[in-house]
């Protein structure tokens, strides 16, 4: 099954016999400017106007636990997030496609998250609400309570040993900007640079200008050139485990299983006793 769905087949579905699940998950990092212009607030987004039937769902509160030694998204509790899902109306035996304002990122969150989970069908909109050509609504559904229960499958998940020993015995990838990697700025974390070992692949290559997926040849072709070939494993870590998602989806999209360091950067620097390497060079 894909991972992504076009608006156009999105469309269809919703018209057919069994409509997927529609999670609005809008969010950005953002924080509060010197002006007074406040934070980026998903929920007011959502109230603006979403697609018809959407459910809000929070990622600060939903999609992740509270911020600590984890890093800034640590990993929601399985019965915590299987209760939001079920909230939302989320069932195992329904479709869920998931969007948020275009950048992706906070769908892939909650898509991979789902994955994670065991949820056997969910797809992320391509291109996010830009992409949508149909109305938009501005009421809050009510969803009738779902049954999705969370069965963790824990080899889509890193911690931070598992991802410094991957970037040694196969391939680590960083999906943060390059110059993060590289050391050259660090706007939120206690220190600049990367793991040991992991290679250098922005996630923001894979999109094109309109903001969706690059096709399954160009991504594979992308990542075979990072490393990401063959039978050697694959992970993925960004700054806080959001960004990192959409590289698994990318990923996904180009046929190569991956699994996620969800404490990613934000936990891999907090800790002084953690080496960090800084330059273009992987090592």
């Amino acid at each position: 099954m894909n991972a992504i769905v076009s608006a156009s087949e999105l469309a269809g579905a919703l018209a057919g016999p069994q409509p997927p699940v529609l999670l609005d998950v809008r969010w950005q990092l953002s924080a509060p400017s010197a002006d007074g212009t406040p934070s980026f607030d998903g929920r007011a987004a959502y109230a603006e106007g979403h697609l018809p039937g959407a459910v809000f769902v929070d990622l600060d509160r939903e999609l992740a636990a509270a911020p600590g030694a984890g890093g800034r998204h640590p990993m929601p509790g399985a019965d915590a997030f299987g209760a939001a899902m079920r909230r939302a109306g989320v069932s195992s035996g329904r479709p869920v496609v998931v969007y948020d304002g275009g950048q992706g990122w906070a769908a892939a969150r909650a898509w991979w998250l789902l994955r994670w989970a065991g949820h056997p069908d969910v797809r992320v909109l391509d291109g996010g609400l830009p992409a949508w050509e149909g109305p938009l609504s501005t009421a809050a559904p009510t969803p009738e309570e779902g049954d999705f229960v969370p069965r963790p499958r824990a080899e889509e998940v890193l911690d931070a040993d598992g991802a410094a020993a991957l970037a040694r015995s196969g391939v680590l990838l960083d999906a943060r900007a390059g110059e993060r990697y590289r050391g050259e700025v660090e706007p939120i974390d206690r220190v600049g640079g990367h793991i040991p070992g992991a290679v250098s692949a922005p996630t923001t290559e894979n999109v094109g200008a309109d903001g969706r997926f690059r096709p399954a040849g160009e991504l594979r072709a992308r990542f075979a050139a990072l490393g990401a070939a063959g039978d050697a494993p694959v992970g993925v870590y960004c700054g806080s485990g959001v960004s990192g998602a959409h590289e698994i989806l990318a990923l996904a999209v180009a046929g190569i299983p991956a699994a996620l360091y969800v404490g990613s950067w934000s936990e891999w620097s907090a800790d002084p006793t953690r080496p960090v390497a800084v330059g273009p060079d992987p090592q």
